[in-house]
């Protein structure tokens, strides 16, 4: 069963169109030079069009329809550049060619299996960026499907091997987020 219709309609009723981009963007890539970046599961684009404003190149890939035209109309409206595309990550409708990014954006979706292809997908001393609800016993807010959690340490381990630049897991300084979770920003190394 696709979950894309009910994304679509979350997006049609505004649901997830803050202009905020999560704290964590805005300050991990305060001295890096802008260059080709990759949103994944991009929603309505807070990340991709913060990114577009501050000269990136960025490609924004998303599975729903509604949300990719509201970051065409967005980036059109503000005159940016953003190469913005409806594909089903969970279908591999978009494949991530190897060392293309400067910088990958993982925020707030989870799939296992696109981890090898995002590790891959930077060049190196790239950086990827991932905020990632995590497992959290204690919190109030509704139960999620587990397979849609990381577990403790988790993320840190899809990136073994990488330079940490920032490293957390936890209640998220992103307002819009209630549950716990784990972010990293890892650069791949050189050699």
């Amino acid at each position: 069963m696709s979950t894309k219709p009910s994304w679509d309609e979350r997006y049609r009723r505004g649901e997830h169109l803050s202009d905020s981009p999560a704290p964590l963007i805005a300050k991990a890539i305060e001295r890096i030079q802008p260059g080709h970046a990759l949103d994944l599961a991009c929603g309505a684009g807070r990340h991709a069009l913060f990114l577009a404003e501050r000269g990136w190149r960025v490609t924004a890939v998303d599975a729903s329809r509604v949300a990719i035209e509201i970051v065409r109309t967005q980036a059109w409206e503000r005159g940016l550049d953003v190469d913005a595309r409806v594909a089903d990550l969970e279908n591999h409708e978009f494949e991530i060619q190897p060392g293309s990014f400067d910088l990958i954006c993982d925020c707030y979706y989870l799939q296992r299996d696109l981890f090898a292809a995002i590790r891959g997908g930077v060049r190196p001393g790239g950086i990827v960026i991932a905020i990632i609800h995590t497992v959290d016993d204690g919190s109030d807010v509704k139960p999620m499907n587990p397979d849609f959690l990381l577990r403790p340490g988790e993320l840190r381990r899809f990136f073994a091997g990488w330079e940490m630049m920032h490293e957390f897991e936890g209640k998220p300084a992103d307002a819009q987020h209630q549950r716990a979770v784990a972010e990293i920003v890892a650069r791949r190394p050189i050699a």
